[in-house]
């Protein structure tokens, strides 16, 4: 079963970063990464736990005009893979998860630029072949192009895959106590952290009444997170519904209106 888990997430690592520069189905973000490693190693709320804090780091980063960041969903994979495989205590694994993810994902920075200078080689041989009229052999050298970028995320990967628990009883041995507590505090503050963030570019002034309502639902009336969405979307859709038909009902005000002028001229 271990060698199953171990395959599948290399897989789901190689699969991440192409997917990210392509179609886009399953996202590279660390949250959805969570929800396939909490399916892979069976343990879904320490899986969510740790995605959910690495997605708070990764909130407002993006790779920009080719830009490189650090790879919070390597991240995210790395550390639930070997937090879930030394303990099963959610506070010990983000502890353990943030100890390890957080330097691969910073690695994760090298690696991707790594990827995109050996890309231009073979951008460059495919251009060459393209000039020469062998398409063939340019379609057949594009394909180097993912390979590079799937590598990039599952050679690190791997390599946690195979030596996680070394790996991690190595790092726990030179950190001392006191920063493995400061990373397990620090995940703690991440979502009051993200919320702040998303505060910041949402309209919280215009609809600071639908967040009291929302905190009062939460935080005194105990309504769990699934119920206050419905509450929301209720409210959302209720709105969205006035703002639709509003501009529908003025306009046919107003065509009431010429023609009960154009009746008075007559």
């Amino acid at each position: 079963m271990a060698i199953i888990q171990g395959a599948l997430v290399i897989l789901l690592s190689f699969w991440m970063v192409l997917d990210q520069q392509g179609l886009v189905i399953t996202t590279w973000f660390p949250i959805m990464i969570a929800l396939f490693l909490g399916i892979i190693m069976g343990d879904m709320q320490t899986a969510m736990v740790i995605g959910g804090t690495f997605q708070l780091m990764a909130l407002g980063v993006a790779n920009i005009g080719g830009s490189s960041v650090p790879n919070w969903g390597l991240a995210a994979l790395v550390g639930i893979y070997v937090a879930l495989k030394t303990t099963h205590n959610i506070e010990d694994a983000k502890a353990v998860a943030l100890a390890v993810g957080v330097p691969v994902g910073m690695l994760g920075i090298q690696l991707d630029v790594l990827a995109k200078l050996l890309n231009t080689y073979v951008t460059h041989a495919a251009q060459k072949a393209a000039n020469l009229g062998n398409f063939k052999k340019m379609n057949r050298i594009f394909w180097v192009g993912p390979l590079i970028f799937g590598l990039s995320t599952a050679l690190p990967t791997a390599l946690c895959v195979i030596f996680g628990e070394q790996i991690v009883k190595t790092i726990l041995t030179f950190l001392p106590k006191w920063f493995t507590n400061g990373l397990s505090i620090a995940g703690s503050m991440l979502p009051v952290v993200g919320i702040a963030l998303l505060l910041q570019v949402m309209p919280a002034k215009k609809y600071l009444s639908m967040l009291l309502i929302g905190f009062v639902l939460s935080g005194y009336l105990k309504i769990p997170i699934l119920g206050i969405s419905i509450i929301g979307f209720a409210i959302a859709y209720y709105f969205f519904n006035t703002k639709m038909h509003a501009p529908t009902a003025a306009a046919t005000n107003g065509n009431a209106a010429e023609d009960e002028g154009d009746d008075f001229d007559e």
